[in-house]
């Protein structure tokens, strides 16, 4: 059976499961492309920045915050680093209100993967009752046996075909949605942990300069 025979046998509801299908595909290449370039780079950028914090090279930290504006863990730390001598505890209100700003950036198109999982099996279930119900209405009763019942056996293995596609494609973005979920709370833990890190440094200079003042 040809694919075109399979999408025909699989009656109306193919459509919105090709268009689940085509999106999901569409949705999960950018957040491939997004998570590459995140991983890649944003735990390197956080270890140089502390360690330069560290060095009291503060300069130097903005600057490469500022060349890496694109990764969500600079512009949390820049949130904090560019207050005009704040407070521990503005310094740490920055970074806390950046990074819950920052959420919805790592979350993105989270919500439409769920939906997609969770409609994509009842639409290819609702294809084969559709299907089910076309086969059994051109059965006669007093045909039982006859050349119409092997054509509703036909009719009732191609309503299936809606199903399993429902089924292909709520796995397939199940895999990815489950992958870009464990790598956003990665991401989240590592934001704390050298938020963390951050703030500590701040608070000791602001208390060393305390002192000194």
């Amino acid at each position: 059976m040809t694919i075109t025979n399979l999408f025909t046998a699989g009656g109306v509801v193919m459509w919105p499961l090709l268009a689940f299908s085509l999106l999901a595909v569409a949705l999960i290449i950018e957040r491939v492309i997004f998570w590459l370039r995140v991983t890649g780079k944003q735990n390197r950028v956080a270890q140089g920045v502390i360690k330069l914090y560290r060095l009291d090279d503060v300069v130097s930290s903005v600057e490469l915050l500022r060349n890496n504006a694109d990764l969500p863990i600079a512009r949390i730390f820049l949130a904090a680093l560019e207050l005009e001598e704040p407070t521990p505890e503005e310094f740490r209100l920055a970074l806390e209100s950046e990074a819950q700003a920052e959420i919805p950036v790592l979350k993105r198109f989270q919500n439409i993967f769920d939906t997609i999982i969770g409609l994509s099996p009842l639409l290819g279930l609702l294809g084969t009752v559709l299907g089910l119900i076309n086969s059994f209405a051109s059965l006669n009763l007093g045909d039982v046996g006859g050349t119409k019942t092997a054509g509703v056996t036909a009719g009732i293995s191609e309503a299936l075909v809606s199903t399993a596609t429902g089924l292909i494609v709520a796995i397939f973005t199940l895999f990815f949605a489950n992958s870009f979920r464990g790598l956003y709370q990665r991401q989240i833990a590592w934001i704390q942990e050298y938020g963390g890190q951050l703030e500590l440094l701040y608070r000791r200079r602001y208390e060393r300069k305390g002192k000194q003042g």
